[in-house]
């Protein structure tokens, strides 16, 4: 991932396909770390990762197999449009991702379960989206950080929920105030600004991406939304 970042920071509209390569590369090691979690022990996945396939022992829950690494994957999967990936990410059993040595916020896995149902085509998205957003007020946080929560981790809740009512114009004025919002958060100081992890407001691409391709006209522009990533422009281009 932090090569996919600062790939974007030298060619910000991901116009080459070194770029893209970085982005899949990123996208498959995302994958394979759920694909190996959820194997039958004593099992192995093949996984192809930066253009090799790969045999990967089954690992069953791990310390990095946690919701926010999940999230990670399911939105680099969705930037990647590899459709068989996100499935394979819907079906992780919450359960995996729940686990008393991880602490997370409840509205984590009321979002996550939100995603998966609405792949899945399951009952029920509606209320778990409502969840969510509610959980990420600030009174009902336990474990994140108010700042990162309110300007990172709650404008792709938004998002989607904009989405899902198409309405382009809130659509388009939620964005911008998330890539606002992004910017606020990865400049507030010199540590910050020097955090690759900024170059790229992922979440946000991933839903402006669902948006493309369900017909939204995307208005808004920045470094922050890498244009060829957000209209596809090298999906395809090699095997992933």
């Amino acid at each position: 991932m932090t090569t996919a970042q600062l790939r974007c920071g030298i060619d910000p509209r991901a116009a080459k396909l070194e770029t893209w390569e970085a982005w899949t590369a990123a996208m498959q090691v995302g994958s394979a770390m759920f694909a190996a979690a959820v194997a039958p022990e004593g099992s192995s996945v093949e996984c192809r990762i930066a253009h090799k396939m790969r045999s990967i022992p089954a690992t069953g829950p791990r310390y990095y197999t946690h919701p926010g690494n999940w999230i990670a994957a399911y939105w680099l999967a969705v930037i990647g449009r590899d459709q068989e990936r996100v499935t394979a990410l819907c079906n992780v059993p919450l359960g995996l991702l729940r686990r008393p040595e991880v602490q997370f916020d409840e509205y984590i896995y009321h979002w996550i379960d939100t995603l998966q149902t609405g792949w899945l085509q399951r009952p029920g998205m509606q209320e778990k989206l409502v969840a969510a957003m509610q959980g990420t007020d600030p009174e009902h946080l336990v474990v994140g950080d108010r700042e990162l929560t309110l300007k990172i981790l709650y404008p792709p809740i938004n998002l989607f929920y904009r989405y899902l009512r198409q309405d382009y114009d809130a659509f388009n004025a939620e964005l911008a105030k998330a890539l606002e919002w992004h910017k606020e958060y990865w400049t507030a100081d010199e540590d910050r600004s020097a955090n690759i992890e900024g170059f790229v407001a992922v979440g946000p691409l991933a839903i402006t991406c669902l948006a493309y391709d369900a017909g939204f006209p995307i208005e808004v522009e920045s470094e922050y939304l890498p244009k060829h990533l957000i209209e596809r422009t090298w999906v395809g281009e090699f095997d992933t």
